[in-house]
């Protein structure tokens, strides 16, 4: 089984999130422990990225947040945020 590999980056965020809304905090935990169990679990829609993102996956928590990873011996997630955050980087 793959690990789980969480850059500073992301870790950071994850902890603003933590401190400012526990709920959302809860349903990121459950998502990814969803993914450890299934990686290409159908709730996740996960997908795959194109442009300047190419070669990165995009896992959803809900509608309007994202979780961006690269996959490769480990899964590398690397950056949080809602769809334009991401997306106009």
């Amino acid at each position: 089984m793959k690990q789980l590999v969480f850059s500073k980056n992301f870790q950071k965020k994850l902890q603003i999130i933590k401190l400012h809304d526990a709920k959302l905090f809860k349903k990121i935990q459950k998502q990814l422990e969803l993914f450890i169990q299934n990686p290409r679990h159908h709730s996740l829609r996960i997908h795959k990225l194109e442009g300047k993102l190419k070669n990165t996956w995009s896992l959803s928590i809900s509608m309007g947040l994202r979780l961006l990873y690269i996959e490769d011996s480990e899964y590398y997630f690397f950056d949080i945020g809602t769809h334009d955050q991401i997306y106009r980087k």
